[in-house]
């Protein structure tokens, strides 16, 4: 069974930095477009960021200048930079594929707060 395991999430003070993993078993990321979802307290899932399979990338707008979203086919990780860290960037970020046609079970993600 695939299972998606998300790392890297802390506590950070507002303006800091964080570097997200995700990785995966049974699963190999190189052909699939990948993205990282987050979900704040007491809302949806929302698409923070994509990488399609020829490495373009795609941003949110208030992400956008800020996060930086990567992937290492040869380690088989996806990786998300999270720098000048805002409050509103609280909540917990999963890693997905980004069409929802091969779209996995989502993992217990990782939880990123800031504070003010």
């Amino acid at each position: 069974q695939v299972q998606l395991v998300e790392s890297g999430g802390g506590l950070v003070q507002a303006g800091g930095s964080l570097r997200l993993s995700c990785a995966a078993t049974e699963f190999t990321f190189s052909t699939k477009g990948m993205g990282w979802y987050r979900q704040a307290p007491g809302k949806q899932r929302d698409l923070v960021a994509y990488i399609n399979k020829d490495g373009t990338t795609n941003y949110k707008e208030s992400v956008k200048g800020r996060f930086t979203i990567s992937r290492d086919n040869a380690k088989n990780t996806l990786n998300l930079l999270l720098n000048n860290l805002k409050p509103e960037d609280t909540g917990a970020y999963f890693c997905n594929t980004f069409g929802v046609w091969d779209r996995l079970p989502w993992g217990q993600g990782t939880q990123v707060t800031v504070s003010s």
